[in-house]
């Protein structure tokens, strides 16, 4: 069982990202999938949950308008799409899989079993 994200980098603020988190072992589509962040001596927020019940997407109030999660079940992939970035969104991004799925506990670490190894996002001039 294996989350892989992918497609952070360094963008210029104003731009966009896409990040990838591909799952291998187990089907994303029965997991809620969860995006956080840590940035650079803080704490991991979550920024983003997608529902395994009906694909409802929530986000932190920071990216709302800005940050649109989405699932494709053939590639058994979710992503994350990011813009208008901002210098703050700099982090580490991580997904996560999560079995159940409620909305009081969808940012809590603690019910997301599976974890990606991370990949940075730099929004920077």
């Amino acid at each position: 069982v294996q989350l892989q994200a992918s497609g952070g980098g360094l963008v210029q603020p104003g731009g966009s990202l896409r990040l990838s988190c591909a799952a291998s072992g187990f089907t994303l589509d029965d997991y809620a999938i969860g995006w956080f962040r840590q940035a650079p001596g803080k704490e991991r927020e979550g920024v983003s949950c997608i529902s395994s019940k009906d694909g409802s997407t929530y986000y932190t109030d920071s990216v709302k308008g800005r940050f649109t999660a989405s699932r494709d079940n053939a590639k058994n992939t979710v992503y994350l799409q990011m813009n208008s970035l901002k210098p703050e969104d700099t982090a580490v991004y991580y997904c996560a899989a999560a079995r159940l799925f409620g909305i009081p506990t969808m940012f809590d670490e603690n019910f997301y079993a599976y974890w990606g190894q991370g990949t940075l996002v730099t929004v920077s001039s």
